[in-house]
């Protein structure tokens, strides 16, 4: 779905790849600005062309914001984001991000749930009894 062309009508609803692939930028830009992970820039990530592809990049990217959230420890999550975040942010403690960042994958999760259950209930529909 490219966001900048207009649409005469609603927008249509993302897709379970489209909110993956947000999940897994998240992280990874994350990761790459205050996890030691390599720099990431949405428009250059190589996104997964498969679910299964999605789901490895998920839990890589997963697993090494976890280790980076684990190593801040008390501390850690006190300091200021800094300023590879956006400037309103820069000051922020490192714990805003990190809830921030549960928040999107609470929302974006969930919604992930929804519609695998909204295919699979519209294909047994489908199918009939």
């Amino acid at each position: 779905m490219d966001i900048d062309e207009p649409s005469p009508g609603p927008r249509p609803v993302t897709t379970i790849a489209w909110r993956l692939a947000h999940l897994i930028v998240g992280f990874a830009e994350t990761n790459g600005t205050h996890f030691g992970g390599p720099r990431v820039e949405a428009s250059c990530f190589p996104f997964a062309g498969s679910a299964e592809e999605a789901l490895r990049q998920l839990d890589e990217q997963h697993e090494k914001w976890i280790q980076g959230v684990r190593d801040l420890g008390v501390v850690g999550l006190t300091e200021a984001q800094g300023p590879s975040q956006p400037a309103v942010f820069a000051d922020a403690p490192m714990a805003r991000l990190i809830l921030y960042t549960n928040v999107e994958v609470i929302h974006h999760g969930a919604e992930v749930c929804l519609l695998r259950d909204l295919y699979l209930r519209a294909a047994q529909q489908h199918r009939g009894p």
